[in-house]
């Protein structure tokens, strides 16, 4: 399968490539990426060289680019490219609107041109609200409540709109929290696991009692990978890794993992619109063939093993622009 996948140097786009050049999934492969401040070509060093792949610098919203790579007449389009950090889509929604949705509409745009096969529009959970008890199934209304969550309904309620009108053979994807290697560590888990390695204090929000449903990111880019070859066009599917846990709970796991004290726990204010619980219902994907296949516990302490050994990757990043945003966000922040 000749692929473009866009945001392949963020994390859950790198975790896709790598996982498609080893198992053979993609014969050719180009990775168009921005190189913001989350991605990281240092993701992608083991497959660097592959002759199938190919690494174009470039923005999704770059009209004229993207029609141009459009014009190479890929099976499948995987659009990963998003602004995708809730905290900075509530300081500056700007970016998230142009890329999320206008760079998503230029994407599908050039498919709907070129007549490209696949289109897969990676959404997220986020995109319904908070839910009290049950779980969300593709055919609810979505609510989301902050600039990110709504950039992302926007773009999945854009892309099935070409399934639509245009019939462009799109499918969306609605995952539940990632979590693995290369995640930039702004996001709780490589922030928490990289702040107790060096016995720094791990802001939590409020009482730490927000639910969310935790799935690997190898098991994520898996249903992606089935859903190429098993997805209906024109429908959604939710991935979650059934693994619902408070995130004070979470933290405590990870101190557990790396044997440090539960008073690096540090209570800060909660952020505004802070969803309450995450859950998603997967019967739709399961029924299809497709279930994870990492069990929390393990793929958790994987996850902090692989942190604890590569600082190589994450100390040049903890620095200059990251450290003025995390003291704004964190430091200067009021205790809660």
């Amino acid at each position: 399968m000749r692929m473009l996948v866009t945001g392949g140097a963020g994390f859950i786009g790198s975790n896709f490539i790598r996982r498609c050049l080893r198992r053979g999934t993609a014969t050719e492969l180009v990775n168009l990426d921005k190189l913001t401040y989350a991605g990281n070509l240092d993701n992608l060093k083991e497959v660097a060289r592959d002759p199938r792949y190919r690494f174009v610098r470039g923005d999704i919203a770059d009209a004229e680019l993207v029609n141009r790579l459009a014009a190479e007449r890929f099976d499948a389009i995987v659009n990963f490219a998003a602004e995708t950090h809730v905290d900075r889509s509530i300081g500056d929604a700007g970016d998230f609107i142009r890329t999320d949705v206008y760079g998503t509409f230029v994407l599908l745009e050039a498919a709907r041109k070129h007549r490209i096969g696949r289109f897969i529009q990676i959404s997220t959970d986020e995109v319904y609200g908070s839910i009290e008890k049950g779980s969300f199934r593709e055919t609810d209304p979505l609510m989301p409540r902050n600039p990110y969550a709504a950039s992302k309904a926007g773009a999945d309620r854009l892309a099935y709109s070409y399934w639509a009108t245009y019939r462009l053979p799109v499918v969306i994807t609605r995952a539940s929290n990632n979590f693995g290697p290369y995640q930039y560590p702004e996001k709780v888990i490589p922030l928490f696991v990289t702040n107790a390695l060096d016995d720094i204090p791990l802001p939590l929000y409020g009482d730490g009692m927000n639910v969310r449903d935790w799935l690997f990111v190898d098991d994520h880019c898996a249903a992606i990978e089935f859903l190429l070859e098993k997805g209906a066009d024109g429908e959604v599917y939710n991935i979650g890794g059934g693994n619902e846990l408070p995130n004070v709970e979470l933290t405590r796991i990870i101190l557990d993992c790396l044997g440090k004290p539960a008073s690096l726990i540090t209570r800060v204010k909660d952020r505004q619109g802070h969803d309450r619980r995450y859950s998603l219902d997967c019967g739709k994907l399961r029924a299809l063939g497709w279930a994870p296949r990492a069990g929390f516990a393990e793929a958790i302490r994987e996850t902090v093993d692989w942190y604890a050994k590569n600082d190589w990757w994450w100390r040049p990043l903890k620095s200059g622009e990251y450290l003025d945003y995390y003291r704004r966000q964190y430091v200067d922040r009021e205790r809660s």
